[in-house]
Formats: C-alpha cells, structure tokens, sequence
C-alpha cells in the first residue's frame, strides 16, 4: 500500500524481552538502543491490542497482532530477524490493513524499525488471545506463544513505576515496567523462555502521516 488511506487505531500493547530489569537499550549514556542488551543478544516479543481503529473504510476493532524479532547485538545496529502474527479473525481487507500499518508500509512508528529489520520471517495469520487484568496482560498464541507480564512493584502499594520517553514507539505514553511471570515463545529457530526478565505495557495512540 503506497498510497495510504487515513488510518488511526487506539490501542494496548506489552512486550517482553530477555534483558534484566531494566533494558540497557531504553537507558544507557550511550543513546537510545546502542548498549548491548544484558545478555549480548534481545529476543523480544510485542503484543498489540487494537481497542478501536480504522484503515481507511475498513475497521479494525478488536484484532490483535504480535511481532517477535532477534536483534543479535546492540538494536541500533540491525540485522534483525523478525517475524509478525495477524489476528486469524481479521478478513482480507484487515489483514492487509495491519500489515500496513504494523509492517510500516503505511508510515506512522514502525516505519521507523524497518530498516532495522534483515530478514523478514513472513507474517502468520493465527488464533490470537489477549487479556488486560489489572497490572497484568497475557496473551496465548496456540503452539506459539504463552506469555504473561506483570507491573513490578512500587514503593507505593497502589501504584505503578512509569517510564515516559523511552520508546519512539510510544510517544508521550505512560509506559509501565513490568517483568515476566511466564513467557515463552517458540516459532522458526527460535525457543525462548523470558519468564522474570523484562516488561513493559502501555496504551497509545497512532495515526497515519
């Protein structure tokens, strides 16, 4: 799609990775994704919820998508290999609307990843189930995925630890740490297991250029 329509969605989304708490990526004196991740490589997965959205004339409420990618070294530095899941749900119209709009074809944030990514693993369209519990978002991905995050603790019992500016992805949104409390993965080469590693969930909002 070349020629975007006007497209925004409103949406949830957490993702988890296998840094220690907290990622040296989001972090470091070095800039924005230029430290090496804790353990030399990042496998992280980020799942998206779509509250409400539209591509065009085509709606998208209630679909979901995941992206799973390897960065074998510092993120900056690419070369990632990376794979995406479409909601099995979506119709053919909604598949190439999230593909758009989460591949980067359509502009917007993840526009910004693409050149980061090498090898493109293809998409899946596949049964996805995702849960917001309070300080805690799950998602199952049949054979795939079984994930569930939670927000760390706060000095304060009724509160959260909030991250702003530390991901272009999410722009001025209150960006939540939290750690795995189960989370595995496994597709292609890939098996990991990013349970007590860390999390972060947020809700945002994004429009076409």
């Amino acid at each position: 799609m070349t020629d975007s329509p006007n497209w925004s969605i409103d949406a949830e989304y957490f993702e988890n990775c296998n840094c220690d708490i907290v990622c040296p990526c989001e972090i470091s004196a070095l800039g924005f994704l230029q430290a090496r991740p804790d353990q030399g490589h990042c496998d992280v997965f980020l799942m998206f919820h779509i509250n409400s959205g539209s591509f065009g004339d085509v709606q998208l409420d209630d679909l979901n998508v995941m992206l799973a990618a390897q960065a074998p070294g510092p993120m900056i530095e690419g070369n990632w290999t990376a794979a995406i899941y479409l909601d099995e749900r979506a119709s053919g119209e909604q598949q190439q609307a999230l593909g758009a709009i989460f591949g980067g074809a359509a502009g917007g944030p993840m526009a910004g990843l693409v050149p980061l990514i090498g090898t493109n693993l293809g998409a899946k369209l596949v049964p996805i189930e995702y849960r917001n519990e309070g300080r805690r978002r799950s998602a199952r991905i049949p054979n795939i995925l079984d994930a569930t995050i939670q927000a760390v603790p706060s000095y304060k019992e009724d509160a959260v630890v909030i991250k702003q500016n530390a991901n272009p992805l999410f722009d001025g949104a209150d960006w939540v740490q939290a750690s795995g409390v189960s989370s595995s993965y496994r597709d292609y080469d890939f098996e990991w297991d990013n349970a007590g590693k860390c999390a972060d969930y947020a809700t945002f909002r994004w429009t076409g250029p």
